[in-house]
């Protein structure tokens, strides 16, 4: 009975830690070079004249 309810401890502590991870992960990694490019370039046609 002990180890069932432990096992079950552990796995659920296992998920808790890799999405908390993945969380730590996402919030560290730098904003991606199109994220931070000005979006005029697909809204104005007169960037597309050049």
């Amino acid at each position: 009975m002990f180890a069932r309810r432990f096992t079950i401890v552990c796995l659920l502590m296992s998920l808790f830690g890799m999405s908390f991870a993945i969380l730590v992960a996402k919030a560290g990694r730098p904003a991606r070079s199109w994220d931070q490019a000005n979006s005029c370039q697909f809204d104005c046609p007169s960037h597309l004249r050049h």
